[in-house]
């Protein structure tokens, strides 16, 4: 593993590595020419580029659907905690971002680009390269928290509407930014774009596995290594975690637990073993800190990240969090309640945060059951809860 960038005093930014040949990191890249839509739909096919956001999307049917003079909108709030991928890749490579905007921009003749972003720092690297670039670009601050991050609220946000979820989901293709067709992805996404449009899909695919060429950023905690990555798409997650071998978080706060240890970075593949690359966050645990309280503050942030449109959200994570909290302060719990809330707010409410946030406590207390288990029974692991798992982006 390969460190690209240790500076210390310029901002919090966390160190950045990479793992094999770097492309999205690399120390210079190539220009990036003007492409046409069809050109970045058939591209973007051939290397079966997915989305660098928490649904990976293929990008081909997402811009093979907007319409000319669609709007562009480019999703940098990364409002999940725990990931760090996106605001590193906007301060150390901004113009890479600009780029990837301006090029989709063109392509569809776009009569509006904004790229959406929630901390100052990432903010003031992007307008500087738009500066630098030239281009029509509007960078956009936003606080919308959590679940303002997703797609459809931080449209509502931009549209000066209450930055939440559509409760009846509408596509950003079909109505998005100013209520006109959009083109709407991940700041990583549009980074991929620029470099497919300027390598060609055989270039960009000489990387990664024939089922997802290219390469992928991710964030990863709790190891001595910690920082932002670059990773060939098929690479198995052991080659980064080093010597660990209990309990792996993949995803982020809407992730999963699990013990598996044949994890590779490959979406296809992790999504048919029912496991999302989300965030792109992949945790691990120090056997110094409580996992039982650990996963209990976390459960604790969700629930107070609820945008308060559903029961599910309201009532139900407030409800999970507590019971975890008593867990962890040594109380009575009815283990069988905790399951049955668990099952009743997952899959209800009227946006992902709920499923999201069960499944990530309910893996959790799996994948950590001997502990689970031990605090159940009055019999504490004696373990402070040091807070390895972060709570609020930095901004």
């Amino acid at each position: 593993m390969t460190t690209l960038d240790v500076r210390t005093g310029v901002d919090d930014t966390p160190p950045l590595f990479t793992v094999a040949e770097p492309r999205v990191f690399a120390s210079g890249h190539p220009e990036v020419p003007e492409r046409s839509q069809q050109w970045l739909v058939e591209a973007a096919h051939e290397v079966r580029l997915l989305g660098r956001g928490g649904a990976g999307f293929p990008v081909a049917t997402k811009l093979a659907a907007v319409r000319r003079g669609a709007r562009v909108v480019v999703n940098g709030s990364e409002s999940e905690p725990a990931s760090w991928k996106d605001r590193a890749l906007m301060r150390r490579y901004p113009d890479l971002v600009v780029a990837g905007t301006a090029l989709v921009g063109a392509a569809i003749r776009s009569r509006r680009m904004v790229i959406a972003v929630s901390d100052g720092a990432s903010a003031a690297a992007l307008r500087a390269a738009v500066r630098r670039h030239g281009a029509p670009i509007q960078v956009h601050t936003v606080d919308h928290g959590f679940v303002g991050g997703e797609v459809g609220a931080l449209i509502n946000g931009l549209n000066d509407r209450a930055p939440v979820p559509d409760g009846v989901r509408v596509l950003p293709h079909e109505r998005g930014l100013d209520d006109r067709s959009t083109y709407a992805s991940n700041v990583e996404t549009f980074a991929q774009l620029a470099l497919l449009a300027a390598l060609g899909a055989d270039a960009y695919a000489a990387t990664g596995t024939r089922a997802e060429p290219g390469s992928s950023l991710l964030t990863l905690l709790g190891t001595e290594r910690q920082g932002v990555l670059e990773v060939p798409n098929g690479m198995a997650l052991r080659h980064v975690l080093g010597a660990h071998t209990g309990p792996v978080l993949v995803g982020g706060y809407h992730g999963t637990w699990t013990t598996r240890d044949d994890l590779v970075v490959d979406r296809p593949w992790l999504r048919s073993q029912g496991i999302g690359w989300g965030a792109g966050v992949v945790a691990v645990l120090p056997e110094d800190t409580c996992p039982v309280g650990e996963i209990a503050r976390v459960a604790d942030w969700l629930a107070g990240q609820s945008a308060r449109q559903c029961g599910p959200c309201t009532f139900g994570l407030p409800a999970i969090a507590q019971d975890l909290a008593s867990i962890v302060a040594g109380d009575v719990v009815d283990p069988d309640r905790l399951r049955t809330r668990l099952g009743q707010v997952a899959g209800r409410g009227a946006c992902h945060h709920p499923t999201g946030a069960t499944g990530f406590v309910g893996t959790g207390l799996s994948a950590f059951k001997e502990d689970v288990r031990r605090h159940l029974a009055g019999l504490p692991c004696g373990r402070p809860v040091r807070g390895v798992l972060p709570l609020g982006a930095a901004r």
